[in-house]
């Protein structure tokens, strides 16, 4: 490699390594200090930050149309390994790709700012349809030979899976050790399921823990009463912003514009930026924790606990959609210096744990990992379906997936008692 070469390849490499903890907001004369060169030598290599940001985002597509391009080749080319292991070999490279890309995956989650070049706009709303479309062609070939269930929407299961992939190393956990077995262990949840036995739809429907789940979603049909209308409709807008664009990207400035008021007004109305952040996410917190405590407090076994939860984040993804993204964004990203948006995450995670033992105590679940903190922050993630697919099937037929595949998994399980 030239010297120039290698020199652009170090810039490359320090920018993603800053653009994942720092966001976009990340100049080039710190990417040009980073890399101990004065920022005029920086322009020798490229010629703006979106360039750098750019060919970033190209070299993760292309890394991932590769591992596409392998795995169709791969289905004709060694047609006897089993499709299971080929669907985990699989699913394990997608997230091993994300992990290497972090940088350019997470500067696809959110809109270009404004003013962002056409190729920018273009690279970075490009859909990884090559990557899905490898995992649906598997997926159909495990059907065709009897190993995923007649029955399991395989579009819908491939889309997850992809995100679910693609998700894993974006979050807390990136830096844990044992955090490289995440990948196989929900690979295995989404194929094999939690439960033991075989609970039927109208069993998890009669369920003390869905009474109860469906209880505190009715009660969100009540509207909040706010004595400032501006109020309410600038933490609207801000929320809109803030899932859009991601929360450091967003400006005061971005929020005024998009709600048609000066950038005084709003900071007089809301006092930081941190501050309506902090408000917007306590209502949905409050929300979402008053789902969770109702489903834990029921009389009910632990699968039909697991599948209220599920039951309640599908209708929070629905109801409180940018909210959602907010908290995802929490996730994917190592937390934010301003304003804590996981301040409930750890407690919730303590009772998925305490509930997981208890289910394998009682022989209700099933659920391998090198740790019960591994084993619930695998789980954590696949009790929530993600927004596009919540907007496709609505849901009822959203829950009817998360059954078909968390609760009873995807792939034909002979040996399990059907009820």
């Amino acid at each position: 490699m030239s010297v120039d070469g290698g020199r652009r390849t170090e810039i490359l490499e320090t920018a993603a390594s800053l653009f994942a903890s720092s966001g976009l907001k990340t100049s080039l004369k710190e990417i040009a200090d980073a890399c101990g060169i004065l920022p005029g030598s920086l322009y020798h290599h490229f010629d703006s930050k979106e360039a750098i940001i750019v060919e970033l985002i190209e070299q993760y597509r292309a890394d991932l149309d590769d591992i596409a391009e392998q795995a169709l080749a791969q289905l004709e080319k060694a047609p006897d390994v089993p499709i299971g292991e080929r669907i985990i070999a699989l699913g394990n490279q997608i997230a091993a790709c994300a992990f290497r890309h972090r940088a350019a995956l997470l500067l696809t989650f959110y809109e270009p700012p404004s003013g962002a070049s056409d190729e920018l706009v273009r690279v970075a709303s490009r859909t990884p349809t090559a990557i899905e479309t490898a995992v649906l062609e598997t997926i159909r070939v495990g059907q065709a030979s009897g190993y995923i269930r007649e029955g399991i929407d395989l579009e819908t299961f491939a889309d997850r899976f992809c995100q679910v992939m693609l998700h894993i190393s974006l979050g807390v956990l990136h830096d844990v050790p044992g955090g490289d077995r995440v990948p196989e262990i929900r690979c295995h949840i989404l194929l094999e399921g939690i439960a033991t036995g075989w609970p039927t739809d109208a069993q998890l429907d009669r369920s003390n823990a869905m009474e109860a789940a469906q209880q505190i979603v009715d009660s969100w049909d009540k509207a909040e009463l706010e004595e400032d209308e501006r109020l309410t409709m600038l933490r609207a807008v801000a929320r809109a912003e803030f899932g859009r664009r991601g929360y450091e990207a967003t400006t005061v400035r971005d929020i005024a514009a998009a709600a048609g008021l000066s950038t005084g007004s709003v900071y007089r109305l809301i006092g930081s930026k941190d501050e309506l952040l902090a408000t917007i996410m306590r209502s949905f917190v409050t929300k979402v924790r008053a789902g969770w405590n109702a489903v834990f407090a029921s009389e009910s076994s632990a699968i039909e606990k697991l599948d209220a939860l599920m039951w309640v984040n599908i209708n929070v993804v629905d109801r409180f959609s940018d909210e959602y993204s907010i908290q995802l964004a929490w996730l994917r990203e190592s937390p934010p210096t301003t304003t804590n948006l996981g301040f409930s995450f750890a407690a919730r995670l303590r009772e998925l744990k305490a509930l997981l033992a208890d289910g394998e105590r009682s022989g209700e679940l099933h659920l391998d990992g090198p740790s019960a903190d591994l084993r619930a922050w695998s789980l954590f993630e696949l009790l929530w379906l993600h927004e596009n697919i919540v907007r496709k099937l609505t849901p009822r037929p959203a829950l009817a997936h998360a059954r078909d595949t968390v609760i009873r998994g995807a792939a034909e399980r002979p040996k399990r008692t059907r009820s």
